[in-house]
């Protein structure tokens, strides 16, 4: 079965750095688009980061300048490396591949930023 397994998570002090990864096994890595969406506590689930099957990326707006995505398509995984975080960044972040004919999610990883 499809697994996106997150890693990276964790807790920083504002202003801080994390690196996330996302592995993905048994699904094909280079056909889906890759993204990373965030839940915080009481809030919707919201799209961060995405990079598509041919490299590019978008962001949502509050995170540009901040956080970048990439992937490796030898390794099969996708990354968000977030700089300058802030406590509103504080949230699970999940890892999803999707096409036209999938749409996966990972199990999350939680971040905490604190003030």
């Amino acid at each position: 079965q499809v697994q996106l397994v997150e890693s990276g998570g964790g807790m920083v002090p504002g202003g801080g750095s994390l690196r996330l990864s996302c592995a993905a096994s048994r699904i094909d890595f280079s056909s889906s688009a890759m993204g990373w969406y965030r839940q915080a506590p009481g809030k919707q689930r919201e799209l961060v980061a995405v990079i598509t099957s041919g490299g590019s990326t978008s962001y949502t707006e509050s995170v540009k300048g901040r956080f970048t995505i990439s992937r490796d398509s030898t390794k099969n995984t996708v990354s968000l490396q977030m700089n300058s975080l802030k406590p509103e960044d504080t949230a699970v972040y999940l890892c999803n591949a999707r096409s036209a004919r999938w749409n996966y999610w990972g199990q999350g990883t939680q971040v905490i930023v604190s003030s």
